[in-house]
């Protein structure tokens, strides 16, 4: 065992002196040592369950014959954090978790994990860990939130943010959006449409890390601690047979996620987030990647942003494994092993099927042909972006550039009245190194469906988008303004068109003459955690983490279909690459 580096022999008698005083006799410090590992915090609902259900799973492990060994770790909640200064650390607190796991466990060598996650950025960071130490772990997401219920009809933290909007035009009474806000959020659990924490839940079950079913129980239903009992008696289980993380981890899974994501419409961040995964993995898998997975599935399920229905709907309806289910059925999806020790297929099969449901749809009668993201390139993302397709039924748009250097700017024009129909809002220097923190832009995107221009203006940012984004939005432009992309040189009025069909993102104007007068901004943070983010961070185009190299000790992996500016751009800011 690990932990017999820590615990066997005379020279350990300190440590096991320690272990004793927490209540550890000679048997418990004797069996496998597993940690279990959560994001609890009572500052929102995403994370609020989950010291409960820490106490489920270390009973599992207790009853499968090893020693639990509970620590918690930090997050930051979006919803609250959206539209402040705050949402900057979001994405680096996918980091600082990941790390601060790696540093938990193996700082005590402990032989396994269970690691409990909660929301956006707790859950891609739980399967980062889990890649990077690769010992026997299984992770459990604590669940949906059920929707809130407002004049009848059933409402999310999605509709609140666009109540801003519709404040902000005046079609909304004060006490209106004050009746919004008390009805969205009924307890614990996180936001419950297919925004990030969904599709990332899904992400996990599909790749194999989570056990099919058990992330799709909603929060406060009464078999979620029936789950977490089991994840503690399933990591056991991996223990003893010697299941890790990277056995389940490949090409083929990645693949699958992608498909799943795309077939459910889900957020544009599992593409940030699964690039993240794969750099921990060491698996040759890259922005272009995701593009066959969008073009070749169409989107089945019915779920917001764009849809109607939540994942506790989901739930009722059988689930990932139904989503599964009628890919599977259709050969859109390729098997691979679980962390059950049954391959994906076996757990799909095994999965409950509603006989009626109108939540996911056979692939023969889709809500939309293709999936609901696009990869795009051109003259403004050399690198790459990402469109999000959810909600648009249109795959071109262009108009005259309205330039914002921040979110907050953006947002005031909007709120102002001052974007209309057929402008592009172009928000930039709130990338990964510029922002620092790649923040999220659902503030704006949420005013403009509440203003009623969701589907007459579109949005570019080197940013990113809530998952409960919809409308014609393009982000993660890469490289980013900060260092010296494109979209740093557009100016007020510049021509930006968006075409899905050709994948291009591009300016008619000729940015060459502009370069020469461009000078990188200045640091917005220059001291603690966000300042090292700065410093150390790679491309949006390759998952924005902060790994200089990969596992096996080779450069970060170029992604870009148009690979000339990233050697430049990386030559000339160090800590450009990832």
């Amino acid at each position: 065992m690990r932990s017999d580096q820590i615990k066997t022999g005379p020279d350990r008698a300190p440590a096991r002196a320690m272990l004793r005083a927490t209540g550890l006799d000679d048997e418990a410090i004797a069996k496998p040592l597993v940690a279990i590992v959560h994001t609890w915090s009572n500052v929102s609902p995403c994370n609020l369950n989950l010291r409960e259900l820490a106490e489920h799973a270390a009973a599992g492990v207790r009853a499968a014959g090893g020693t639990p060994i509970e620590f918690n770790t930090i997050a930051v909640t979006d919803g609250i954090a959206m539209g402040t200064p705050g949402m900057r650390a979001s994405l680096i607190s996918r980091e600082v978790i990941t790390d601060s796991i790696e540093l938990a466990v193996d700082g005590h060598c402990l032989d396994a994990m269970v690691v409990l996650c909660g929301c956006d950025k707790t859950i891609p960071a739980a399967a980062m860990a889990m890649a990077r130490l690769n010992i026997p772990a299984v992770a459990l997401y604590g669940g949906s939130i059920a929707h809130g219920t407002h004049d009848n009809h059933p409402i999310t933290i999605q509709q609140v943010f666009e109540a801003v909007g519709a404040h902000g035009a005046g079609k909304i009474s004060d006490a209106e959006l004050t009746s919004v806000e008390k009805d969205a959020c009924p307890g614990a659990g996180a936001c419950g449409g297919q925004f990030t924490a969904n599709t990332m839940a899904m992400v996990l079950t599909t790749l194999g890390l989570s056990p099919m079913g058990f992330n799709d129980i909603p929060a406060t239903h009464p078999a979620k601690g029936q789950a977490a009992f089991r994840c503690g008696e399933l990591v056991m289980e991996c223990f003893k047979q010697d299941r890790k993380p990277l056995d389940l981890l490949s090409r083929t899974s990645f693949r699958n996620a992608a498909r799943m994501v795309a077939a459910t419409a889900g957020s544009t961040n599992a593409v940030l987030h699964l690039l993240a995964i794969a750099r921990e993995a060491d698996i040759e898998w890259n922005l272009e990647d995701f593009e066959p997975a969008s073009v070749h599935t169409p989107v089945i399920a019915d779920l917001l942003p764009a849809g109607r229905y939540t994942a506790v709907e989901l739930f009722g309806a059988g689930g990932s494994g139904r989503v599964a289910q009628e890919l599977i059925a259709v050969d859109m999806l390729d098997d691979a092993p679980t962390i059950t020790g049954r391959s994906l297929f076996e757990e799909a099969a095994a999965a409950p099927r509603a006989d009626k449901q109108d939540v996911v749809h056979p692939v023969s009668s889709p809500l939309k042909p293709r999936g609901g993201y696009s990869i795009l390139y051109g003259n403004l993302a050399p690198d790459g972006c990402i469109l999000k397709l959810a909600g648009k039924e249109s795959g071109q748009f262009e108009g005259k550039a309205r330039v914002f250097e921040s979110e907050e700017q953006a947002f005031a024009a909007v709120q102002g009245d001052h974007i209309h129909a057929g402008d592009v809002i172009v928000i930039r220097n709130e990338g990964p190194a510029g922002g620092p923190g790649m923040r999220e832009m659902l503030g704006v995107t949420a005013a403009l469906i509440g203003r009623g221009l969701g589907n007459d203006v579109a949005l570019i940012t080197d940013g990113r988008f809530s998952g409960a984004t919809h409308g014609f939005m393009v982000g993660h432009i890469a490289p980013e303004a900060a260092r010296g992309g494109p979209i740093a040189l557009l100016r007020e009025g510049d021509s930006v068109i968006i075409d899905a069909e050709k994948r291009e993102l591009r300016t008619s104007v000729d940015l060459t003459s502009r370069r020469a007068d461009w000078h990188p901004p200045a640091p917005k943070v220059t001291h603690g955690a966000l300042a090292k983010y700065a410093l150390l961070v790679g491309s949006a185009s390759d998952g924005a983490t902060t790994q200089p190299i990969n596992a096996s000790g080779r450069p970060a992996i170029q992604t870009s279909k148009n690979s000339s500016t990233q050697a430049t751009q990386t030559q000339s800011n160090p800590g450009a690459t990832a």
